[in-house]
């Protein structure tokens, strides 16, 4: 039996998402989305109004949040070529979700304390980039791009802002062309490793998941073996960047190994095109 009522993967103005919480929320709720997560990048600072927005609108909210790590594993140039992958990503990023936290548990404020610097690593990577760009022809002011984020700095706000000064004509452009991972104006940030991330969840009685695994040029069949090997709960098989064969295969990896699965449309906002839920997903295989 399969369900579309769940979407795990969504960001807003939190961290690199380009609508409020309740925006989002409402975007949800009309696509028929009935189980909703907020994942904003490390950061958990759009909770409060998610909870709100998701009792005012009849949906049920997940708390989430998607930490940034460092890779779990090389990526294999004949998987990025299969999957018509130009480079593999220079992060591997956890989804988390904590579908029983109470905001009084004591692991909530632990949780929140642990992301802090993470989300302090991001201001100085920020600089870095800033000055790279410079160097390369294009001044940009760090308080110009502060100013597009609310809990997470990162990279689509320095696009956004290149955006606006005319040195591309898209945010798609300025990734492909400066700042992207191994691009002339990328820094890498600073991050803690996949079993890290994976101990600290487990540890505030959360679950995880490897999201949008496409991204990292690692056979389907290894990763899932690297991702129990590491305790990781679940992957993302069911993203929206993903064909029907992967999704296929990395869903039956899973089912031979007894690991569940996830889905998210990984929505950012309606300019880049993408619109939330419609995520079919089998209900057997589900993380939750």
């Amino acid at each position: 039996m399969w369900t579309q009522d769940y979407d795990l993967h969504s960001h807003s103005t939190n961290s690199d998402g380009e609508h409020s919480v309740d925006y989002v929320a409402e975007l949800m709720a009309g696509n028929a989305v009935k189980n909703w997560s907020l994942t904003d990048h490390d950061t958990i600072s759009g909770w409060k109004d998610a909870y709100a927005a998701a009792e005012k609108l009849g949906i049920n909210f997940i708390p989430g949040v998607e930490i940034t790590c460092e890779c779990g594993l090389s990526a294999q140039e004949d998987e990025l070529e299969l999957r018509n992958r130009d480079r593999a990503s220079k992060s591997w990023h956890l989804l988390a979700y904590f579908p029983n936290l109470d905001p009084n548990d004591q692991r909530y404020s632990a949780f929140a304390e642990w992301l802090k610097p993470l989300q302090n690593n991001r201001i100085p990577r920020m600089e870095k980039m800033i000055a790279k760009l410079t160097e390369l022809g294009m001044p940009v002011k760090f308080s110009e791009v502060a100013s597009k984020a609310g809990g997470s700095i990162g990279r689509p706000h320095l696009a956004e802002v290149m955006v606006e000064k005319g040195y591309v004509e898209s945010k798609t452009e300025a990734f492909e062309l400066w700042i992207g991972d191994g691009l002339p104006a990328h820094v890498i940030q600073p991050k803690p490793s996949i079993r890290e991330a994976v101990e600290m969840v487990k540890k505030c009685g959360g679950i995880t998941s490897l999201a949008h695994p496409i991204y990292y040029g690692i056979p389907p069949a290894k990763l899932v073996d690297y991702c129990l090997e590491n305790g990781v709960d679940s992957i993302e098989a069911f993203h929206r960047s993903h064909p029907d064969d992967y999704r296929y295969q990395l869903w039956q990896y899973c089912k031979e190994k007894s690991m569940s699965v996830s889905c998210g449309s990984d929505f950012h906002g309606e300019s880049y095109g993408q619109t939330p839920g419609s995520m079919a997903i089998p209900i057997a295989e589900l993380c939750f």
